[in-house]
């Protein structure tokens, strides 16, 4: 059945970059840029990574209203509609930084711009996999990754470098209201452009939307299943621990990055910072990904888990030497920065083909993926609350020695990982599945 409009649908390349790139611009400046903002305003590290942890929660808990969005309007509505939302609340921060009350406003206002990013990603998920068939989901799987990356490097590499700029010529609070309302116009911009262009399912058109009874009555299918998994206890804690050090890492390292050398810290500058990041740091992460992905290929995913847990925890080494030698170049400290960031890009494959093939199989597959990913962002989450307290209290020397003990726990955990679905058996299901088709 065709939809009301005649309109042609237009190409995925028309709205699958814009898409995901609106989808990582805002969890990117909150988790990320946010501190580097606070610290140059003055605001102590223990309050920022605090309160920057904790506004992420709806990253979390999004796939507990996840099944509401189906009672309400179309996908298109709520991706729009969020869109705009954040846009406007990114513009209310930047106005918002001259108040002498700005932390508490700003975070309460980051808050709602966090709930409605989470929301965006359920519609532009549910969206990319309504409107694309399996092949298309799988042709442009790639530029959907690489966009919500792109986002990644223009936020943390682009605007913390004009940032800086903006800080030699307007001082810090003009210039960070500057990035904001940038941020603020990307997001609106983006808003209007997918008003236009982003296209809706057919089947939102035909099918009548679920009732609240049967949207919870669903939920409650769903999350008694996943937790009827075999194994599921101690998938849940490996998957927060294997990320747990770099839950203490996040936050505290772009803060180490800018304190002054008397602090322990390696005093650069926001162009410095986002120098590093957005070029070489972004690149040996895209480069520690692709290989990762022949990695496993080559040795399946059972074999070569410990050795990506491995190479995504080892890495952490370089803060440490970095904070006990404090560096004065550029070229040693991004490349420390390099080493942290491939591993990152390395190992983070690992996890992510663990929760897609030995925790999302089942009749509920989309779903408990996105379980085990909200599972994955709070074992960040709740060490990035703590991390500012604990950097506070042993200094940035030794939290980074402490931050190397935290990677012993996922290294244990990871060795004796069980697989319910060896590599071989994965395979030849999928190639069942194929057969059936």
């Amino acid at each position: 059945m065709r939809t009301p409009t005649n309109r042609k649908p237009y190409s995925p390349a028309t709205w699958v970059p814009t898409l995901y790139f609106a989808m990582g611009m805002p969890f990117v400046v909150l988790n990320m840029v946010s501190a580097l903002m606070y610290k140059g305003l003055g605001v102590s590290d223990r309050q920022i990574a605090f309160w920057t942890s904790l506004i992420m929660i709806p990253w979390t808990l999004k796939p507990l209203w996840s099944p509401f969005l189906e009672i309400y309007k179309t996908k298109k509505f709520f991706v729009v509609l969020t869109q705009m939302l954040t846009g406007i609340l990114f513009a209310l921060v930047a106005f918002a930084l001259h108040l002498p009350s700005f932390f508490g406003i700003t975070i309460a206002m980051m808050a709602v711009i966090a709930l409605s990013g989470a929301t965006h990603d359920i519609a532009a998920d549910g969206t990319y996999m309504s409107v694309l068939s399996n092949e298309e989901q799988a042709r442009w799987i790639g530029w959907q990754g690489a966009f919500y990356n792109i986002a990644k490097i223009a936020a943390t590499g682009g605007l913390v470098y004009l940032a800086g700029t903006f800080i030699k010529m307007f001082g810090v609070s003009k210039a960070w209201m500057f990035i904001m309302l940038i941020i603020a116009a990307v997001m609106v911009s983006v808003g209007i452009y997918h008003y236009l262009m982003l296209p809706s399912p057919k089947e939102e058109t035909v099918n009548k939307p679920k009732s609240l009874h049967d949207s919870l009555h669903e939920l409650l299918e769903v999350f008694l299943d996943f937790f009827n998994k075999r194994h599921i206890v101690y998938y849940i804690c490996f998957i927060i621990l294997y990320r747990f050090a770099e839950g203490f890492v996040m936050k505290i390292v772009p803060l180490f990055l800018k304190a002054p050398r008397a602090e322990q810290g390696l005093g650069l500058n926001e162009q410095e910072i986002g120098l590093c990041y957005g070029t070489f740091g972004a690149a040996s992460f895209v480069l520690g990904s692709i290989l990762a992905g022949y990695y496993i290929a080559w040795r399946g995913l059972q074999r070569s888990l410990f050795s990506l847990a491995l190479v995504f925890n080892v890495p952490f080494i370089a803060y440490t030497l970095l904070a006990l030698y404090q560096p004065e170049s550029l070229w040693l400290i991004g490349g420390g920065i390099v080493m942290e960031y491939f591993g990152y890009g390395f190992g983070f494959v690992g996890l992510s083909l663990f929760m897609m093939q030995q925790v999302a199989p089942g009749k509920h597959q989309m779903a408990h993926y996105a379980f085990a990913s909200g599972i994955m962002n709070l074992g960040v989450m709740l060490p990035g609350m703590m991390s500012g307290y604990v950097s506070d209290m042993l200094g940035y020397r030794h939290f980074f020695l402490f931050v190397l003990l935290c990677t012993i726990p996922a290294l244990l955990i990871t060795w004796f990982v069980p697989f319910t679905y060896t590599d071989s058996a994965k395979r030849q299901d999928d190639r069942s599945l194929d057969d059936g088709r």
